[in-house]
């Protein structure tokens, strides 16, 4: 299998008209993948890959509901702060709650709206790519 120090190939085991049926059988292979894969696309990105996206924007807003804890807030509207439930503590711990709600509740508003133009940006993409792509062909 050595000879003197170097690898000793056979030359009936390497063959280059096989290296070479091999290789342009494999980049046909690859050529067909491609076109199946662009002309897949579109049915991906407006079937599954949407979906994804929509899973995505719904884990995102639970996990901003979560981290802003309106929800909370809205259930312990009534509940007094600190324990205090004479008149004035009852009073201001409305109050308080109910502009913690408003300002919460307004950065839920702005995550929706940023979600909804993601989304929107998701539908739209690749018709305004194709879009430019055919305005910038026929210059």
């Amino acid at each position: 299998m050595f000879n003197d120090g170097l690898l000793y190939f056979p030359k009936n085991r390497y063959n280059l008209g096989m290296t070479l049926t091999t290789a342009i059988i494999d980049s046909g292979k690859v050529l067909i993948q491609f076109i199946w894969d662009l002309l897949y696309f579109p049915f991906w990105w407006y079937s599954r890959g949407f979906w994804g996206v929509l899973k995505w924007a719904g884990r995102f807003l639970l996990r901003q509901l979560n981290t802003t804890g309106l929800l909370v807030w809205v259930q312990n509207l009534f509940t007094p702060m600190f324990g205090q439930h004479d008149w004035a503590g009852i009073i201001i711990s409305f109050f308080v709650r109910c502009v913690q709600i408003i300002v919460r509740g307004c950065l839920m508003i702005f995550w929706l709206v940023y979600i909804v133009a993601a989304i929107i940006l998701w539908l739209v993409a690749p018709v305004y790519v194709l879009y430019q792509l055919v305005f910038q062909l026929t210059l």
